[in-house]
């Protein structure tokens, strides 16, 4: 195992770890998320060495570095902030770290060149950070991390002060840069786009405690908790199996007659997942291979940056749905109207 966390616990008073457990293997992408104060943080800023854990033990490459500084872990940290040094060009920012370890001028130069074609700002080497945008100056913090190369690269929030169209760029760039480079990332994210863009596996916290952990299909899909399912968005409804057609599961959720691939023992009580982003709104029936179809009435609508978030009510069963702000003008979606709800039988998840 390249990265192991052994039940690491630590109290700060506003901000804690407790009994944290986590396996990465190496050349994974690993997202962090969670609620403010849910120990996200604190757990990359220990892993870096920047707090002593009361118990526990962090294990890098089989070597305990529990108690060893910061700068001998073999680990880089980006944070949302740049920290870049407004005195020195971009060149010698990404250097700082590297003449440390490398005396050939020669062999730093062919290093950075490297680096920053791959974050494509290579013609940006001469700049001072001060004339740089947010995103260049970011890619060059980045550039600095990743020209030592670290064994781990540990980020907190690193595209959070962007813009939307700057972090999907940057998503992309990234993505590239760590597979140039082989890294291993342990990535802290308020931003569920993180964690499809670029995460082999995401871990939720809550309260100190990593609460699930698995692929972002696994969580987002199967959520292990209501906790995790409402910090998520899933749609968790408690159905009773009532029978089956053909190849399907047939459930009832209170007046609620649904669909599901999955199967499971008729009469059996259990609980079904539906992503929001699986449910359609339509103004009228439309052509789908979606076996579940209702009408529903519009209760309340949330813009949310780029998307639009419905909360529906179908008989009594409430469901969240999401839509983009286009889609929502479109259809002329507003508390009170009803509208067609459609979604496939393949969405429907039995969790537990």
């Amino acid at each position: 195992m390249f990265l192991e966390i052994r039940e690491l616990s630590i109290d700060l008073g506003e901000f804690r770890l407790e009994d944290v457990s986590l396996d990465i293997e190496k050349g994974e992408y690993v997202t962090v998320i969670g609620p403010t104060g849910s120990g996200k943080s604190i757990l990359l800023e220990t892993i870096a060495g920047f707090y002593k854990p009361q118990k526990g033990q962090i294990i890098l490459e089989g070597r305990d570095i529990t108690e060893l500084p910061p700068e001998r872990r073999g680990i880089s940290v980006v944070y949302q902030d740049y920290v870049l040094f407004p005195h020195m060009s971009v060149y010698d920012n990404i250097a700082y770290g590297l003449r440390k370890r490398v005396k050939d001028e020669g062999k730093i130069q062919e290093e950075i060149q490297r680096i920053a074609e791959v974050l494509g700002i290579d013609h940006l080497l001469h700049r001072r950070p001060t004339t740089l945008s947010g995103g260049e100056q970011q890619r060059a913090a980045i550039a600095r991390a990743l020209v030592v190369k670290p064994k781990l690269l540990l980020m907190d929030e690193p595209f959070s002060a962007l813009d939307v169209k700057t972090r999907e760029e940057l998503r992309k760039l990234v993505k590239r840069a760590i597979r140039e480079y082989q890294t291993t990332v342990l990535h802290i994210t308020h931003d569920f786009d993180d964690v499809f863009s670029l995460a082999t596996r995401v871990v939720v916290m809550k309260d100190g405690r990593a609460v699930q952990t698995g692929s972002p299909e696994e969580v987002f899909s199967r959520p292990s908790s209501d906790f995790v399912a409402d910090f998520v968005g899933t749609n968790l409804l408690k159905c009773r199996i009532v029978g089956r057609e053909g190849d399907l599961t047939v459930l009832s959720a209170g007046k609620l007659r649904l669909y599901s691939s999955d199967t499971a023992g008729v009469g059996e009580e259990v609980v079904v997942s539906i992503r929001p982003e699986n449910v359609i709104v339509a103004k009228e029936p439309i052509e789908s291979s979606a076996r579940n179809v209702f009408v529903g009435r519009v209760l309340e609508v949330i813009r949310r940056g780029h998307l639009v978030w419905l909360r529906l009510g179908l008989d009594g069963v409430e469901l969240r749905a999401v839509v983009t702000p286009n889609s929502c003008d479109l259809l002329g979606i507003e508390e009170g109207k009803e509208f067609y709800v459609l979604f496939k039988a393949s969405n429907v998840k039995i969790v537990g």
